[in-house]
C-alpha cells in the first residue's frame, strides 16, 4: 500500500504543474530592442571575437563555466538494468535538479542512444565545448570504465563517472570515521569487499590511495573470491585485486574481517558470517533498495558492530549526493582540467572531517527524531546539511591547485568559501559588512530563550565568529543537557554567562527595578516578583538597562505582542512621543525589499508614518543600502480622496518638503513603485528614481499580507523583524526564525547597542 501509494505521489510530482523536473531561465533582461541588440545580433558578435582571441574568456562569458553534462546511455539505470536512454531521462533530470539545489551548477542532461563505447566515447568527446565538465551516469561495467578513461585522456575539462567515484568517496568518507568510531586504523584492516563492479572496485581504488594496503582486500564476486589464476568473469580491473590464496567463498574470506564492503546483492552476508568478523567491525552493507544485511540481524549477532547502507531509513546512509555536487563546485570554480585522486581524497576528508561538527540547524529540521551527534549512528554528514558546499568544494579547490591541474587558481581560499556562503545563506551578502563591524565591537547579547535549540545553534555560531558574548537566560542543567544532545562545544563561563530564572542573586535587585518602572500601572509588588521569577523577556530588559548586557535578543516562543509590551515598559522609547516601529528585510532571488512596518502601527497617522519612514531609512542605510522610498496605497497620487490615501498623500508631502534630498514619493501602487517606466506613465517629476527598495504601507493589515504573501510566493529570506525607536539595543524575532536568523539579528543588535541612550536619560514605558 506505501509503494503504491509513493508510485502515485511521485508519477503526478514528474506530471504537474509541468511535465518533468527542469526549465531553462534567462540570466539577462530581455525586454526591448536594446536587450536584443546585445543578447543577439549584433552585439553577441563581440563576445564571440573576445572568446576566438581567448579561449578562457568563455568561463567569463558564458554558462560553460558553471555547465555540467550529465550523460547516459540507459544500459545500468539504479536498480532497473538496461532500460535504455528515453526511460533514463527521470533519472539524469533528477541530477541535475541535485546539482543546481545544492551547488548550485547548471545541467544539461543528455540521454545518448549509443551502446557502442567508442562510437559513445566519440559522441560525448566532441561535446567539450558546452561544458565545464562531464557526470557518466549509470553506464554498465565494464563499458564505463573504457569510456571514462578515454574521455579523461581526450578531454581538458573533468569527466566523473559518479556510480564509481562517488559512491568511492562517500563509502571511503563513512570508512574513515567508521574506523576512528571503533578504534582502528585503515593501514591495519582486513577488508572484505564483495561486488567487482564500477563502484566496488573504485571504492578499493580510493582507499588504497589513503593507505588501505592492497594485501588486506580480499574481493568477492558473483563467482567467489578474486584470486590469483582465476579466468571465469575476470578483466584487467578485477585483476589488480586478485589475491594468492586459497580461500574460495565470503564464507572463507570474511573470518577475522575488520570490515565488510557490500556494493553487491541482497542477503549475501549471513548472520553466521558476521559472527565471524573481528571485534567491533564496520559493516558497509550498500546494495540497494535491499541491503547484503540488514542492521538488525547483524546487530543481533555483533551488538558492537558499526553499520552503514545506502537506505535512508537506516542511520549513516552512503548518498552519493554528499559528493559529485560539491566536488563539481570546486573544481570548476578552479577551471580544473580534470579530477585526479588528490581531489577524491581531499573530497573524502572534507565529508568525514564534518560529521565531527555540531550537526546544523537546516539538518536537525530535516531529520527530527534522529540524535545527529557523532558516533556509532552518525558517522557522514546528512544529505541536507548546507556546510557541505562550504567545507567539500574549497578542499577540492585547493587540491586541484596544489596538484597542479587548476587553470584559473583561487587568490585567496578563505574568501572563495564566504563567496559559497553567500549561495548557502541568502543573508550573506547583505550583512555581512555589519556582521564584521558587530565583531570589532564585543557588544554583550542577551537572549531571553536561552534554552531554545535555536537559539544555542545561533549562539555557537556567535561564539564561533567571535561577534559577541552571549549571555543565556535558561535553567544550568536544561541549558546543559541541549547543549550536550546537540554535540555543541559551548562551555558556560568561557563561552556565555548564564542567569538562572529561578535562582539568580540578582533577583531583589530586577524586581525592585521593574516594580519602580510599573508599579503606577497597577503592577503590584507581588506580581513583579512574580513576573521577574517567570517572564524572561523582562530579565533581559533589566539586564540591558542596568547595563549588564548591552543589547537584548527575544521572541523565539510567544508572540510579538507580548514581547513587545514589556520592551516598551523596561526598555522604553528612544523618544518619548516617537512611537516603536518595526523594519522587516525581505531577501529575494532577484532583489531585496525592506518593509515597514508589518508588526506594530495598527493604523499610524501620517505623522506616525513619517517618523517610521525616517527610521527606517536610516537603517537601511545601515546596511550600505541608499534607501529608494515608495509609500504605498491603493491610490496612485491624487486618484483617490479615501482617507488612507490622503494620509500617505499627506506623509509624502511632509518628507518631501523637510528632506529634500531623500528619494521618496507616493502616494502610489506597488507596481508603480517597482516599475519606474509605469510610474512615469502617472507622473513626470518624482523624486523616486529607479525602483523602489523601501516599502513604507498604510496600516498593519496592509504590511503584514504583503510580507507573509512576498516571502512564501517568491522564496524569499526575511531578516527581522528589526525594532526601530527603542531607547536600547532590543529585538524580537519570531518563533519561526532560524538559528542563522537568530544569528543575523545578533550581529544587528549588537550594531545597535552603539547607539542606546545612557540609562539617565531613558524614559521607561514613554507615554501611555
Amino acid at each position: 500500500m506505501a509503494d503504491d501509494k509513493l508510485k502515485e505521489t511521485s508519477l503526478r510530482y514528474h506530471k504537474e504543474p509541468v511535465a518533468g523536473k527542469l526549465a531553462i531561465v534567462p540570466t539577462k533582461p530581455l525586454a526591448n530592442q536594446r536587450d536584443l541588440a546585445r543578447a543577439y545580433s549584433p552585439g553577441v558578435a563581440y563576445a564571440c571575437e573576445a572568446i576566438v582571441e581567448d579561449p578562457h574568456a568563455a568561463a567569463e562569458m558564458t554558462i560553460r563555466g558553471n555547465l555540467v553534462g550529465v550523460v547516459t546511455n540507459g544500459t545500468a539505470v539504479l536498480g532497473l538494468g538496461a532500460i535504455g536512454p528515453l526511460a533514463a531521462k527521470p533519472v539524469m533530470e533528477g541530477k541535475a535538479v541535485l546539482f543546481k539545489k545544492f551547488a548550485g551548477i547548471n545541467v544539461f542532461d543528455i540521454e545518448v542512444d549509443e551502446r557502442d563505447p567508442e562510437k559513445l566515447i566519440d559522441i560525448v568527446a566532441s561535446l567539450e565545448p558546452t561544458f565545464g565538465g562531464i557526470n557518466l551516469e549509470d553506464i554498465k561495467a565494464p563499458e564505463c570504465f573504457i569510456v571514462e578513461a578515454e574521455l579523461k585522456k581526450r578531454m581538458n575539462i573533468p569527466v566523473f563517472h559518479d556510480d564509481q567515484h562517488g559512491t568511492a568517496i562517500v563509502a571511503g568518507a563513512a570508512i574513515y570515521n567508521g574506523l576512528r568510531v571503533v578504534g582502528k586504523k585503515l593501514k591495519d584492516i582486513k577488508l572484505v569487499s564483495t561486488g567487482g563492479g564500477a563502484a566496488s572496485l573504485a571504492c578499493l581504488d580510493v582507499l588504497v590511495s589513503m593507505g588501505l594496503p592492497k594485501e588486506n582486500i580480499t574481493l568477492v564476486d558473483i563467482e567467489g573470491v578474486v584470486y590469483v589464476g582465476r579466468e571465469k568473469d575476470m578483466n584487467p580491473y578485477k585483476d589488480r585485486y586478485a589475491l594468492d590464496t586459497d580461500m574460495r567463498t565470503l564464507d572463507d574470506a570474511i573470518e577475522g574481517a575488520d570490515v565488510f564492503l557490500g556494493l553487491s546483492a541482497p542477503g549475501i552476508l549471513k548472520k553466521e558470517m558476521v559472527a565471524k568478523m573481528a571485534d567491533r567491525p564496520f559493516i558497509l552493507a550498500l546494495a540497494n533498495p535491499t541491503p547484503e544485511i540488514l542492521p538488525e540481524d547483524a546487530l543481533e549477532v555483533k551488538p558492537d558492530a558499526v553499520i552503514a547502507t545506502g537506505r535512508s531509513d537506516y542511520p549513516n546512509q552512503v548518498n552519493n549526493v554528499l559528493c559529485f555536487p560539491f566536488l563539481f563546485r570546486g573544481a570548476l570554480d578552479v577551471g580544473a582540467t580534470t579530477i585526479n585522486e588528490e581531489m577524491k581524497v581531499a573530497c573524502v576528508k572534507a565529508i568525514a572531517d564534518l560529521a565531527y561538527k555540531e550537526t546544523s540547524e537546516q539538518v536537525a529540521d530535516a531529520y527530527r527524531g534522529e540524535e545527529l551527534k557523532f558516533g556509532p549512528d552518525y558517522i557522514i554528514p546528512k544529505p541536507f546539511d548546507p556546510r557541505l558546499i562550504l567545507e567539500v568544494a574549497p578542499a577540492v579547490a585547493k587540491a586541484a591547485m596544489d596538484s597542479g591541474v587548476a587553470t584559473r587558481p583561487l587568490a585567496d581560499v578563505e574568501e572563495y568559501k564566504e563567496s559559497l556562503g553567500n549561495f548557502v545563506f541568502k543573508s550573506n551578502m547583505l550583512l555581512q559588512p555589519i556582521i564584521e563591524e558587530a565583531k570589532s565591537l564585543k557588544k554583550r547579547v542577551i537572549y531571553a530563550e536561552g534554552e531554545s535549540e535555536s537559539v544555542l545553534r545561533a549562539v555557537q555560531a556567535v561564539v564561533d565568529e567571535q561577534m559577541a558574548f552571549p549571555i543565556l537566560i535558561g535553567r544550568p542543567e536544561v541549558v546543559a543537557s541541549r547543549i550536550d544532545k546537540m554535540g555543541l562545544r559551548l562551555k558556560q563561563g568561557e563561552d556565555f554567562d548564564l542567569i538562572n530564572p529561578q535562582k539568580d542573586e540578582r533577583y531583589r535587585e530586577y524586581w525592585q527595578l521593574y516594580h519602580s518602572l510599573v508599579g503606577r500601572k497597577g503592577v503590584s509588588i507581588e506580581a513583579a516578583r512574580t513576573i521577574v521569577r517567570t517572564n524572561t523577556t523582562v530579565i533581559a530588559a533589566l539586564a540591558v538597562i542596568r547595563g549588564e548586557a548591552d543589547a537584548m535578543i527575544c521572541g523565539s516562543y510567544g508572540r510579538f505582542d507580548f514581547h513587545i509590551r514589556y520592551i516598551i515598559e523596561v526598555i522604553g522609547k528612544r523618544c518619548g512621543s516617537q512611537d516603536i516601529s518595526t523594519l522587516s528585510t525581505l531577501i529575494l532571488p532577484r532583489q531585496t525589499l525592506f518593509l515597514a512596518d508589518a508588526f506594530m502601527g495598527v493604523d499610524p497617522t501620517a505623522d506616525q508614518i513619517v517618523e517610521t519612514t525616517i527610521a527606517a531609512a536610516r537603517k537601511v542605510e545601515q546596511f550600505g543600502i541608499k534607501p529608494k522610498i515608495a509609500l504605498l496605497s491603493h491610490s496612485n497620487f491624487g486618484s483617490s480622496r479615501a482617507p488612507s490615501a490622503r494620509k500617505m498623500r499627506q506623509a509624502s508631502r511632509i518628507l518631501r518638503d523637510e528632506f529634500p534630498d531623500m528619494e521618496v514619493d507616493g502616494e502610489m501602487h506597488a507596481a508603480a513603485a517597482l516599475d519606474e517606466s509605469l510610474r512615469n506613465e502617472l507622473i513626470t517629476d518624482s523624486r523616486l528614481k529607479g525602483s523602489a527598495n523601501l516599502l513604507i504601507f498604510p496600516d498593519l493589515d496592509a504590511a503584514n499580507i504583503c510580507l507573509d504573501m512576498v516571502k512564501n510566493i517568491d522564496n524569499g529570506l526575511l531578516v527581522g523583524p528589526i525594532l526601530l525607536g527603542a531607547a536600547q539595543s532590543a529585538h524580537i524575532v519570531t518563533p519561526a526564525t532560524s538559528a542563522r536568523g537568530i544569528f543575523n539579528m545578533t550581529a544587528i543588535a549588537a550594531l545597535d547597542a552603539k547607539n542606546n541612550t545612557p540609562r539617565e536619560d531613558i524614559r521607561p514605558g514613554g507615554s501611555d
